[in-house]
């Protein structure tokens, strides 16, 4: 391989040649990748700091993943302070699947879904006694539980002092006056001699001091007391008959719900062993003590049972009828953030931002709520992942807003009367009359307290005049004081 030599000029000039390229490259490559103004967002808008919804107060200066979370954080930007409401940026709210609603007017569904049990109608009883001391010569194949038709043979009994209360019967009624014989006859009434067995003797001319016990209704056997060889006595009982015609369904409705109902709605009732088929019954009574422990009211409802596919025990779910409702301004009951103290919106206002709206509730049916202040029908609102808006309102120091139509109102007071039946510091247990402007019955419940000195003198048993109210779902005693005005 031949040598070529290489001269001084030619490796000055192969070094200026490689440091032009380098250059040229490196310009390139600069115009390709401008860096951008850590202050500045790409599409030229100031951002002030970088923060992660979840964890307003803590802020970043760059963009990146939160470190509190597995998201990226959100940028705060200059033009957004110092305007009405909040925004939100726009790739925040598709990842959190952010959904608006509108705020319609219409009647509340007043329709209540509750549970229920299938019990015997305790109106519809027979007690089966003997009606004279015997023994009990024969008893027929029955047991609890059996399903028996009227007139079905329990047992027999042979009573011995009745044969000769009946043997003077007979003597009477061959040579004695009518009157005489209608005194014979009553005696054996008296001796508890059931009519058929009185006939039966007299057809024969013989006495029948053996007779058979038989069921005087419809329905299952609920006890059985009869055993062949006993010895029974007068008055005792031997069995016990519930009728199936007709059952209870007894319904819990919760207590903050009872007013929603009354006597006389109707009620359609489902169980799972009959899928598809609605039973139809009417309420009869609402029981006039609240269950202390699940805070509910017992209702019971009458349902027809003649084919008897309804069995006391069984599982129902029960939808009652409600009152009628006047329309209202009603919104998704998701939609509504209850902070303890008040309950907030968020309404959607021009432009992509959000206001935070106080407002006054109402009642709740169907995840559907009332609005009663604060918000009018055609109204825009979030009906989810309001918790990103209500963070970028605190950390943004945005308050809510009343409009000057939603200014609260004084609660509506409502009166009572009954009497003290528990007391403690922060309540106290009443047992009331019926409460006409809530469409309550009498019934026994415990109201809050919140100024103790209301309760000073008051025990146990005293007869009380209370005025209450309703507010966020708790039953308060604004005034108390015991019958006839004492304090």
């Amino acid at each position: 391989m031949k040598h070529i030599p290489t001269t001084w000029p030619q490796l000055a000039g192969a070094a200026l040649l490689i440091a032009l390229l380098a250059g040229a490259a490196g310009w390139g490559l600069a115009s390709r990748q401008r860096p951008v103004d850590p202050g500045q967002s790409a599409d030229g808008r100031t951002v002030l700091y970088w923060y992660d919804p979840m964890v307003p107060g803590q802020r970043f200066d760059k963009p990146g993943k939160s470190p509190f979370m597995d998201m990226q954080l959100v940028p705060k930007y200059a033009d957004e302070a110092g305007t009405a409401g909040v925004s939100i940026d726009p790739a925040a709210q598709q990842s959190l699947g952010m959904r608006v609603a509108t705020a319609r007017s219409g009647m509340l569904d007043q329709r209540l879904t509750v549970s229920g049990t299938v019990e015997f109608d305790q109106r519809s009883v027979a007690i089966v006694q003997a009606r004279a001391g015997g023994f009990v010569q024969r008893v027929y194949a029955r047991a609890p539980g059996d399903i028996v038709a009227r007139n079905a043979p329990l047992a027999d009994i042979l009573v011995p002092e009745w044969a000769g209360a009946q043997s003077e019967f007979l003597a009477v009624r061959r040579g004695g006056s009518p009157a005489l014989i209608a005194a014979a006859r009553q005696r054996l009434v008296l001796l508890g001699m059931p009519p058929e067995l009185i006939a039966r003797v007299e057809r024969s001319g013989k006495p029948q001091n053996l007779f058979t016990v038989t069921t005087p209704m419809d329905g299952v056997i609920k006890a059985l007391n009869v055993r062949a060889g006993m010895n029974v006595m007068a008055g005792q009982t031997l069995a016990e008959i519930n009728g199936v015609g007709r059952v209870w369904v007894v319904a819990s409705v919760a207590q903050a719900q009872a007013g929603r109902i009354g006597d006389g709605r109707s009620a359609q009732i489902a169980v799972d062993a009959f899928p598809g088929r609605v039973f139809t019954g009417q309420v009869r009574a609402i029981l006039p003590e609240a269950q202390s422990a699940s805070r509910t009211v017992q209702v019971r409802i009458e349902v027809d049972n003649r084919d008897g596919q309804l069995r006391p025990g069984m599982f129902a779910r029960v939808e009652l009828s409600g009152p009628k409702m006047e329309a209202a301004v009603l919104v998704p009951a998701e939609a509504v953030i209850r902070t303890g103290q008040r309950s907030l919106v968020m309404v959607v206002r021009d432009g992509g931002r959000y206001e935070a709206r106080t407002v006054r509730v109402g009642r709740e049916a169907n995840a559907e709520i009332e609005i009663l202040e604060g918000l009018v029908a055609g109204e825009r609102i979030v009906a989810s992942g309001q918790f990103l808006l209500d963070s970028e309102a605190s950390l943004s120091g945005v308050g809510s807003t009343t409009p000057p139509s939603a200014a609260p109102k004084s609660p509506t007071m409502y009166d009572a009367q009954g009497r003290v039946e528990a007391v403690s510091p922060r309540s106290v247990t009443l047992s009331h009359g019926p409460v006409p402007a809530l469409n309550w019955p009498a019934m026994t419940m415990e109201f809050r307290i919140t100024d103790a000195a209301l309760l000073r003198g008051i025990k146990v048993g005293d007869e009380v005049q209370v005025r209450f109210d309703q507010r966020d779902g708790e039953t308060t005693i604004r005034s108390l004081t015991r019958s006839g005005g004492r304090p």
